[in-house]
């Protein structure tokens, strides 16, 4: 009896010592590219919302190739299990999209970057009819060339995240619409190409910007909407926002510009 006592206690004090949670790895897919503040600003409220939870969790990030679809099909495999998006339809499907807009629906508020030559005429649009004179540049694979070919918008999609900058710049396309998110970090980046953002006129089609995580790894995604709720209530997350970004939405002047809507027929606002 005594012998069984000794071995219960010692099977207790081994269960003791054990974490209630493994350390989780959770691994991000990080763009190989230039990384602006909106990159650091994602990387840091996805380090608080999941130290929320009570899982141990570790971000290990990934280097990938900035191709913004191939890198949702990769959360389909066993490389990524993490990454950041504009939403769609199709990249819903691919992923478990967590449906707190990281970006609070700014990332459908477009300035436009163009040629000094071409800045002051395209500042005098007031419609989508005269926009449509015009031709853009956008991502091959991203959801907002979509969104201006359902307007009737001439567009050229284009593989090459620097590709974009240079045609703007060589006035092979007329001008390169640029979340007033990131916007002024990429101009910063880009001053060898004399590129300046057009004034008076902003686009502002209805979307969002979501965490995307794979679908093998739903309690991941369950995790991180519960921490983003918790930011969201203690008023972390505005704080967050207003960190990076209040100073360069200031410099934009928002209220003061036209607003040329645009439809967006692959976006169903999340209730």
């Amino acid at each position: 009896m005594v012998e069984g006592l000794l071995t219960r206690a010692l099977l207790f004090s081994l269960m003791l010592c054990v974490p209630a949670y493994a350390q989780q790895t959770v691994r991000v897919a990080q763009e190989m590219r230039p990384l602006y503040p909106r990159d650091y600003y994602l990387q840091e409220l996805l380090q608080s919302a999941l130290a929320i939870s009570d899982k141990p969790y570790t971000i290990s990030y990934v280097d990938v190739h900035p191709h913004q679809q191939r890198i949702l099909y990769m959360l389909d495999g066993e490389r990524v299990d993490v990454h950041w998006s504009m939403t769609s339809p199709a990249r819903e499907k691919l992923a478990i999209a967590v449906k707190v807009p990281l970006f609070k629906g700014l990332i459908g508020q477009r300035v436009l970057l163009a040629h000094p030559k071409l800045a002051r005429e395209l500042s005098t649009v007031e419609s989508v009819s005269q926009l449509r004179h015009f031709s853009a540049v956008q991502g091959h694979d991203w959801p907002d060339t979509n969104i201006l070919a359902a307007n009737n918008l001439p567009v050229k999609p284009v593989a090459n995240y620097q590709t974009m900058f240079r045609l703007t710049a060589q006035q092979r396309v007329d001008y390169f619409p640029r979340s007033v998110i990131e916007v002024v970090d990429e101009l910063q980046a880009h001053q060898q190409m004399q590129l300046q953002i057009v004034d008076h006129v902003v686009l502002n089609y209805p979307s969002a910007f979501y965490f995307f995580v794979s679908k093998n790894r739903p309690e991941l995604a369950a995790h991180l909407r519960q921490g983003l709720d918790v930011l969201i209530q203690r008023g972390e997350f505005d704080a967050l926002f207003t960190r990076y970004f209040s100073a360069n939405l200031e410099t934009l002047s928002l209220a003061s510009r036209r607003h040329i809507m645009l439809a967006n027929p692959f976006y169903i606002e999340s209730p």
